[in-house]
């Protein structure tokens, strides 16, 4: 798979929103990587030390009330988004080619805000 972003900017730009979503209520489960040189199936990994080849890495945000997001991006550049905002608001987000880290945190923003409500200050 080709490289396009680099995961672990990207692990940093998640680290950076997770005060703010903390702080809002919001629970972040730890950052998975998979990694492409592992035998299928691949398992994933919330330590960064065990991937030699990161081809995705996973985030998870959930609130007290039942709503989720999923995000998984790929180094190709490209992201699965899929949430769950009540019983009647489940779908995927469309998402953009991911270019950057700061492309990435953008997106992550957009989908905290769509599913949560929730609109993070940037200092």
């Amino acid at each position: 798979m080709e490289r396009v972003i680099d995961l672990d900017e990207v692990a940093a730009a998640v680290a950076a929103h997770q005060p703010a979503w903390q702080a809002a209520g919001l629970t972040v489960g730890p950052v998975t990587w998979r990694d492409e040189a592992a035998p299928w199936p691949q398992r994933l990994e919330t330590d960064r030390s065990k991937v030699s080849d990161p081809d995705s890495i996973g985030i998870h945000v959930r609130n007290s009330h039942e709503a989720e997001l999923h995000v998984v991006l790929y180094r190709g550049g490209w992201a699965d988004v899929d949430y769950i905002a009540s019983i009647d608001d489940a779908d995927v987000i469309p998402a953009p080619a991911m270019t950057s880290a700061q492309v990435f945190g953008a997106l992550l923003d957009t989908c905290v805000a769509r599913v949560f409500g929730f609109h993070r200050t940037i200092e």
